[in-house]
Formats: structure tokens, sequence, C-alpha cells
């Protein structure tokens, strides 16, 4: 089943991460997979352009579907495999909601993290400013304090989380004084 599955992927992409744990959850191991180096400009070459010509990564094909946005090649997989593996969108519409909610909040909190670890790779030397990167580090921490308050309420939403998760949820606060320093 797995074996008309295509992923084109490169390391340190959450985008990739997030579709390669899809494709566990649904049990789909052995599809063929092809790691990328970007340094090498191999998201360019024609195996990705021909099926993605933003030549963004990930790009997955199933049979003859290309999806190419990894939210979209998710949902695809659950509702392609909905019987198969773990369940990764609940029943009900209120867990729904908030499944959507917090998976489109994850996109911000990606942002603001973001502005702060590539902060001196798209700046150029002339245009930084501290202030900006403290701006940053200040709307960052605000929003892991967020966060950490769905993480503490989330005890009322597990039936929603993969039961093979729940002992991986965070037990301590992160470090805010370390962001906004």
């Amino acid at each position: 089943m797995a074996k008309n599955i295509t992923l084109l992927w490169c390391t340190f992409s959450a985008p990739c991460w997030r579709v390669m744990i899809a494709l566990e959850e649904k049990m789909l191991q052995g599809y063929n997979q092809t790691l990328l180096d970007f340094d090498k400009e191999e998201h360019k070459s024609t195996i990705v352009m021909d099926l993605n010509p933003r030549a963004q990564l990930p790009t997955f094909k199933h049979g003859d579907c290309i999806v190419n946005e990894s939210y979209g090649a998710c949902m695809y997989l659950e509702n392609q495999f909905r019987s198969q593996g773990t369940q990764m969108i609940p029943e009900g519409l209120a867990e729904q909601a908030l499944m959507y909610q917090r998976m489109f909040e994850g996109l911000t909190f990606y942002e603001k993290l973001s502005d702060v670890v590539y902060y001196e790779y798209y700046v150029p030397q002339g245009e930084r400013h501290d202030s900006a990167l403290k701006r940053n580090k200040d709307n960052l921490a605000i929003e892991i304090k967020l966060w950490e308050g769905y993480f503490q309420n989330m005890e009322s939403s597990l039936k929603i989380i993969s039961p093979r998760l729940q002992h991986s949820l965070p037990s301590s606060k992160l470090p805010l004084k370390a962001m906004s320093a």
C-alpha cells in the first residue's frame, strides 16, 4: 500500500517531519522517500520541480495525487487511510474545532520562532537592529506563554491526542527569561 507513496524531504524541516509523523501514525512504512540537500539546491531539481513548481519541501505524492503543503498531506493521509493506524482527526465537532485551531495556530508559533532563530540568516547585516531582535524575542515569549496555558489545560482535551503521545506532554515550563534577554 505504501509503495505508491513518495515523499521528497529535507532535514531540519518541521513541515517535512509533520508528514513523516503522519505516515508513521498511519502505519505506512515502506514508502519511497528521498532526502534532499538544500545546500546543493537539490530542491530545485527536475524531480521536485515536476511535482512542485515552487521547489518547496515536502513534496508528497500518492499514486497520481500530489499534495505539497504539509498540513494538506496530513489531512489527505487521514482521509485516505482513515481506518488504518492512529485516528488523527477526532470524530466530535468540538474536538475537531480545537484540533484545527491548534494545528493552524502552530503556524503562528513557528513563524515567531523563525523570526528569532533565523534573524541573522535572513536579515542583512546592515539592516539588523537590536530592537527588532528584542521585539521578535518578546513576541515569541508571549506566544510560548499562550502555548503553556494550552498545555496546562490539555488534561481535559487528552482524549483527542494519540495515546502514544500522552506520556510526552511537557511537564515543566520553558525558560522564558532566556527568550526575553
